[in-house]
C-alpha cells in the first residue's frame, strides 16, 4: 500500500476509506467495533492510519471544552498496587491546576501500548506518560513527532529524549546481590516476572547478572513457565530448593512471585531464611503481613507521580520557573530489611 504521507492529525477518515479501499463507515467501525470488521480489512485499513499518521480527532466530536486540559498515562496495569501510588499521587498534583488524568493499561504489551498512545494523541492532550523506556516503533516515531510534553516514569535512560523521572533497574538488582552477598550468600538464584512484555523486570534481571559476575559467582536465573504469579513462585521454589544443591537466596522479580514461592515452600515444610533467604521488590502491603516478613525494594512510587506532574506542569507554564524544565530526575529506591533475608 502506498500514499504519501500527511502531517500528524492531518488526514481525515475520508483519506483513510479512500486509501484502504473501503467505505468512511467502515473506517469508524474500525475504531469504535472493531471486532465487527473482517480481519482483511482491519488490516487494511491499519495500514492507511499508519501511513497518513491518521489520529481520529475526538475532541472535535464534543470535548472540544475539555481539550488542552487533559493528561494522558499509559500505565502497564491499572490493577496492579505497584503502580497505585504513581497513579494517584499524579492525579493528586494535576486535579490541584485543573488537569484531568485519562489513563489507559498496556497490561505490559507495547503494542497495546501503541494503540492506546495513537488514541490519546486524538484527544490532544496537554501532556503523555509513559511508562519504562521500551515501546515499539511506531510509539516512538508518533511521540517523536507530537508536539505537547512527554515523560517515561518509571525508568531512567538519560540518553532518551523524553523527560526521564525514575530509577535504574539494573541498581535495583546490583542492590539486592550486594546486600544478600554481604550476608554470606553464595548461591544467589534470580526469578524472572511471570508476566511477559516486563521488559524492566529484565533489566533488574541484568544487573543482578553483572553484580554476581562482580563477586565472582554464577548466575542462576529461572525463568517460570506459570502466567499466575503465585503459582510461578511455587514452581521457582520447586525448582531452586528440591535439589542436590539448592539456592541459598532467591530474589524475586517482584513481591506477588516471592509470596507465592514463601507460601508454596511453606507448606512443603520448608523454613525461610534457614532453608532459603526470599527477597522480593515492590514493597506491596501485604510484605510485611508475611510470616517471616518479606524483605524487599521500595520504588519511589508516590515520588514519580508528584515530580512527573511537577514537570509537566512546569513545561506547560502552570508553575513558573526561571530555569529550563529539568530533563532527568533520578530518584532513589529504598532497602527494606525485613525477617525473609
Amino acid at each position: 500500500m502506498s500514499g504519501k504521507r500527511k502531517g500528524l492529525g492531518r488526514a481525515t477518515v475520508h483519506d483513510v476509506a479512500k486509501l484502504a479501499g473501503v467505505s468512511s463507515i467502515t473506517v469508524s467501525r474500525y475504531f469504535k467495533q472493531p471486532d465487527i470488521v473482517s480481519p482483511v480489512l482491519r488490516e487494511r485499513i491499519s495500514e492507511a492510519v499508519r501511513v497518513l499518521d491518521y489520529l481520529p480527532n475526538h475532541a472535535a466530536g464534543g470535548l472540544a471544552s475539555t481539550r488542552g486540559r487533559i493528561v494522558a498515562m499509559v500505565i502497564p496495569n491499572i490493577s496492579g498496587p505497584i503502580f497505585a501510588n504513581t497513579i494517584q499521587s499524579f492525579s493528586d498534583e494535576l486535579s490541584r491546576y485543573g488537569y484531568q488524568l485519562l489513563l489507559a493499561s498496556s497490561y505490559f504489551s507495547i503494542e497495546q501500548e501503541e494503540r492506546a498512545v495513537r488514541a490519546f494523541l486524538g484527544w490532544s492532550p496537554a501532556a503523555l506518560v509513559l511508562t519504562s523506556q521500551y515501546h515499539s516503533e511506531e510509539t516512538e516515531r508518533l511521540v517523536a513527532k507530537a508536539t505537547m510534553p512527554i515523560v517515561e516514569t518509571w525508568d531512567y535512560e538519560p540518553a532518551r529524549k523524553p523527560l526521564q523521572v525514575g530509577f535504574s533497574h539494573g541498581e535495583v538488582g546490583r542492590q539486592a546481590v550486594e546486600y544478600l552477598h554481604g550476608k554470606g550468600y553464595q548461591r544467589i538464584a534470580f526469578v524472572q516476572n511471570s508476566m511477559v512484555g516486563d521488559l524492566s523486570a529484565l533489566d533488574r534481571r541484568d544487573g543482578y547478572i553483572a553484580a554476581m559476575a562482580s563477586y565472582g559467582l554464577n548466575p542462576w536465573v529461572f525463568v517460570p513457565t506459570q502466567a499466575d504469579p503465585f503459582e510461578a513462585g511455587k514452581q521457582a521454589v520447586n525448582s531452586l530448593l528440591l535439589r542436590k544443591e539448592p539456592a541459598e537466596a532467591i530474589i524475586f522479580a517482584n513481591d506477588n512471585l516471592a509470596a507465592g514461592g514463601m507460601l508454596a515452600g511453606q507448606r512443603a515444610g520448608m523454613q525461610f531464611p534457614r532453608d532459603c533467604a526470599i527477597f522480593g521488590f515492590g514493597n506491596y502491603a501485604f510484605s510485611e503481613m508475611l510470616l517471616p516478613s518479606l524483605t524487599t525494594i521500595r520504588p519511589p512510587a508516590k515520588e514519580i507521580g508528584e515530580v512527573a506532574a511537577m514537570r509537566i506542569l512546569q513545561a506547560l507554564g502552570e508553575i513558573p520557573t526561571d530555569e529550563p524544565v529539568q530533563h532527568l530526575n533520578l530518584l532513589e529506591c529504598e532497602l527494606i530489611v525485613r525477617e525473609s533475608a
